[in-house]
């Protein structure tokens, strides 16, 4: 890459230094924020997280988001993949957590645990039966150590899957994001055999292919 005066482009990477209340790991993340395009694009777009972009990729290659669908988005927070479901013309999204979101217009938010013995009813209730997609991108808070972290995703996501047995409606769907380790070839084929009648998609990738 050059620049107008025919020279050598510059490095356009912010470099982070580490402030001395900040991790190493903290940096190294702040860093990634600041060079990450997915990130400018999402503030750019309007979309609260760059996750957002991993729905619209899975949608465009599997055709989840039905119009006029009910979905439950579990671990919305902040809610970009909630916006990806209003914006797709999903019929009634609701989201799901226990940190608050702030509102989205065309989504309801429910501050709950999904785990809590009442969830599946409360559910159930707010969409008007039962559920058509299930979607779930929670992470639990990250240790830095990958094998870790990715054991903990994938722990959460087999909960989220359980519960979407639950609430799903005949010939529903399920997809969860996880970070690639190992483990997401258990998730993937533990499905089909606990939640009879529904159908999944699984994304085992943690960001969009290219990034």
């Amino acid at each position: 890459m050059s620049d107008k005066n025919g020279g050598a482009g510059r490095d356009l990477t912010v470099r982070v230094k580490t402030a001395r209340k900040r991790s190493t790991s903290s940096t190294r993340w702040l860093q990634r924020q600041l060079n990450d395009p997915y990130v400018a694009a999402a503030k750019r777009e309007g979309y609260r997280s760059r996750a957002a972009y991993k729905l619209l990729e899975i949608d465009d290659q599997h055709h989840l988001l039905r119009r006029g669908a009910r979905v439950l988005d579990l671990g919305a927070t902040p809610g970009g993949w909630t916006q990806v479901c209003v914006a797709r013309g999903a019929g009634k999204v609701l989201a799901v957590d226990i940190n608050e979101m702030d509102a989205i217009a065309g989504a309801q938010f429910m501050h709950i645990d999904f785990l809590s013995p009442e969830a599946p009813d409360l559910i159930r209730a707010a969409v008007g039966g039962g559920v058509d997609i299930v979607l779930s991108d929670m992470a639990s808070p990250a240790t830095g150590h990958r094998m870790t972290d990715h054991a903990r995703i994938i722990a959460l996501c087999d909960l989220a899957y359980e519960f979407a047995c639950e609430v799903l409606a005949p010939g529903g769907s399920f997809c969860a994001k996880v970070l690639q380790g190992g483990t997401e070839a258990k998730v993937a084929c533990n499905g089909g055999n606990a939640c009879k009648g529904q159908s999944e998609c699984k994304s085992a990738n943690s960001s969009c292919k290219g990034q």
